[in-house]
């Protein structure tokens, strides 16, 4: 259970912040201490505060989770509501603590990258912050275990790539799935079977990769005998490192558009 060291904010609910915000109550975070922030009404968990302005109550915490284009239309009113905030997180893809900092008083700022699996315990989340407060460290990183894995990025300069692997990864990921159900019945299978296969296929893969000391490309090699059918599959996914640069070429496109944002964000021309 988490412990608040006080009220927490949660500026916008969507899917991610709504996400979040169900997997803290389902933690046992008391609804009570939890205000949430959008322009219009939605519906929320019992007990937690909907406002459309900020409360005349400081909070200890504040979240913000809107859109990063969302950024200056939100920070006008917010900024001075919480002046002083002993900690700021931001899930604002792209959006670098700088402008952050210019446009909000905070203790300590955490940038943080969730990925939609935080829905249901499984998400992974990145952390980033050029704060020493340990204590704020701490309470971040309280927040984001009941989501998923939590790692710390030391360096700023790769929370781009973070975003693009993790937080974009589940994307690419659930398309994977469409692209071998849809292989499948391509094959003759009826397409709703195809889909179900595949996203068991894809499931109990994982579940495995996860609970093996070895690497995933091991395992795949333990699958394919030589002169077998996966084997066979195997070689059109490696021929010319097929698969490697398409997924390459994937997360580069993702990564440029972060870096497109952060710059937005600074103002830069």
């Amino acid at each position: 259970m988490i412990d608040l060291p006080g009220p927490l904010w949660l500026i916008g609910c969507g899917n991610m912040g709504g996400a979040m915000l169900d997997r803290w109550i389902a933690d046992g975070v008391d609804p009570a201490t939890i205000t949430v922030i959008t322009r219009t009404p939605r519906d929320l968990p019992a007990g937690v505060t909907h406002a459309t302005t900020p409360p005349s109550e400081r909070p200890a915490i504040v979240m913000l989770a809107v859109k990063p284009q969302q950024l200056d239309i939100v920070a006008p009113d917010l900024a001075p509501a919480i002046a002083g905030v002993p900690l700021l997180i931001s899930i604002l893809a792209g959006v670098e603590e700088a402008p952050l900092a210019c446009r909000f008083d905070a203790g300590m700022i955490v940038r943080a990258m969730p990925n939609l699996p935080v829905a249901i315990g499984q998400g992974v989340v990145a952390l980033h912050s050029h704060g020493e407060d340990a204590g704020a460290r701490s309470v971040a990183e309280a927040l984001m275990l009941p989501l998923g894995l939590v790692e710390w990025i030391d360096d700023a300069a790769l929370f781009d790539a973070v975003t693009a692997l993790s937080g974009c990864g589940p994307g690419f990921v659930f398309r994977f799935i469409d692209a071998l159900a849809a292989a499948g019945a391509a094959l003759g299978l009826p397409a709703d079977q195809a889909q179900r296969l595949a996203i068991a296929t894809v499931q109990g893969s994982a579940t495995m990769a996860a609970g093996t000391d070895v690497s995933p490309a091991t395992l795949a090699d333990r699958v394919a005998s030589p002169g077998g059918s996966t084997r066979q599959g195997l070689n059109v996914l490696d021929e010319g490192d097929a698969l490697k640069r398409l997924l390459a070429a994937t997360l580069a496109a993702s990564e440029r558009r972060n870096s497109e944002m952060a710059a937005a964000a600074r103002g830069d021309a």
